[in-house]
C-alpha cells in the first residue's frame, strides 16, 4: 500500500508540474502580448496610418524582432515596400500617393523535399491614424487618434509572440513558414493584394495563409472565430481537435472566409483560415484602446494559432486547395 501511495503521488505531481509549466508558459505569452500591443497601440505612433511616421515605426519595431528571432530575409531587407493612394488631407497627408511596406521574414523548414512549400501566417499592422472625413472612422466627425488596440494591434502581439515560440524550436516544422505584417489593410487589402501580385516564391509553393485580425478581445465565453477551415484537408476537424483542452471555444467555419487580408490569397486560390475573437462597439472608433485588451485571452488565442500553425506545417498529407461555397 505504501508502494502504492507513492508511485500515485509522483503521478499527481508529475500532473502538478505539467499544469505548472503550462501555466508559466502561458504567463509568460501573456507578458509578451500585452508588451507588444501596448506599444504598436500607444499614442506615440498615432493610429499607424499608412506614410505616417508612426506607420514607419511600427513596421521597424516588427522588423526588430524579425531581426531577433532570425528570421531569413528574402533579398536584402525585411522590408517589400509599395505605393497607396489616399486622398489628399486625409489624416493629414499633403499627398494622394504614399509609400509604405509590408514587412516580411520566413524560417527554413526541415525536410529536404517539404521546406519547398510554404505555409504564410499574418497580421496587418497599420490603423485609420487621426480618423476624420474620408477615413474609414465610425466617427468621422471626431478628430482624435484611432490607436486600433484590437484592430490590429492586437494580431502584430500575436504573429510576434509565435515567432518568438517558433525561434525556440531546435528543429524546425517540415514545411519553411512566412511571416508577414501587411500594412494598408483598411485601404482594401492593399498589402496583401501586393504581396500576392509578387510573391517572393512561386504561387503553387505557397499551401496554406493564417491570418489574424482582431484577436484581442476574447470574450467570456472565451470563443475563438475562425472562417475558411474548409480550405484546406480535414481543416475543420484539426481546428476542432485542437480546441480540446485549450481553454477555448472554437467557432469553426468551413467557409466563411470573411473580410481580412486572407481574402486576398483565397481569391487566388490558395488556402486561408481566418482568426478572430469578434467585433466589439469600439471598432474602427477612437475608443479602441489598450485599457479593453485582454492579453491574458490573447495568450490563449495565440497558443491555438501557434498550434495550428505547427500542425499544418507537419502535414504529412498533401495539401491542397478546397472552394467553399
Amino acid at each position: 500500500m505504501k508502494i502504492f501511495n507513492g508511485v500515485k503521488s509522483r503521478f499527481i505531481l508529475s500532473l502538478l508540474l505539467v499544469s505548472f509549466c503550462a501555466n508559466a508558459q502561458e504567463n509568460s505569452l501573456a507578458k509578451t502580448f500585452y508588451k507588444h500591443d501596448k506599444y504598436l497601440s500607444s499614442d506615440r505612433l498615432e493610429g499607424r496610418f499608412p506614410g505616417t511616421k508612426g506607420n514607419k515605426k511600427a513596421a521597424a519595431y516588427i522588423k526588430k524582432y524579425f531581426t531577433k528571432y532570425n528570421l531569413t530575409q528574402f533579398g536584402k531587407s525585411y522590408y517589400q515596400p509599395f505605393q497607396l493612394f489616399v486622398k489628399e488631407g486625409i489624416n493629414k497627408m499633403k499627398s494622394d500617393s504614399v509609400r509604405t511596406q509590408n514587412v516580411l521574414g520566413f524560417v527554413e523548414g526541415s525536410d529536404d523535399i517539404l521546406k519547398n512549400e510554404f505555409i504564410v501566417i499574418g497580421a496587418h499592422y497599420d490603423h485609420w491614424g487621426w480618423g476624420g472625413i474620408g477615413s474609414g472612422s465610425k466617427k468621422k466627425d471626431t478628430l482624435a487618434i484611432h490607436n486600433g488596440a484590437d484592430d490590429n494591434a492586437s494580431g502584430v502581439a500575436a504573429l510576434l509572440c509565435i515567432l518568438q515560440e517558433v525561434s525556440k524550436m531546435k528543429i524546425k516544422p517540415k514545411r519553411s513558414i512566412i511571416f508577414i505584417s501587411f500594412s494598408g489593410e483598411e485601404e482594401g487589402l492593399l498589402g496583401s493584394k501586393y504581396f500576392v501580385n509578387h510573391l517572393p516564391v512561386s504561387k503553387e509553393a505557397v499551401k496554406l495563409m493564417l491570418n489574424m485580425d482582431m484577436v484581442g478581445r476574447l470574450n467570456e465565453k472565451k470563443e475563438l472565430y475562425m472562417g475558411g477551415a474548409g480550405t484546406f484537408p480535414n481543416g475543420v476537424a484539426l481546428m476542432q481537435e485542437l480546441g480540446e483542452n485549450s481553454q477555448l471555444n472554437p467557432v469553426v467555419h468551413a467557409g466563411d472566409v470573411g473580410g481580412s487580408d486572407h481574402v486576398t490569397f483565397y481569391k487566388t486560390g490558395i488556402s486561408a483560415v481566418g482568426f478572430h475573437t469578434g467585433g466589439h462597439p469600439q471598432y474602427h472608433t477612437p475608443e479602441d484602446d489598450f485599457s479593453l485588451i485582454n492579453y491574458e485571452g490573447g495568450a490563449l488565442v495565440t497558443s491555438y494559432i501557434y498550434k495550428v500553425l505547427i500542425q499544418v506545417a507537419n502535414y504529412d498529407e498533401k495539401l491542397s486547395f478546397i472552394k467553399q461555397d
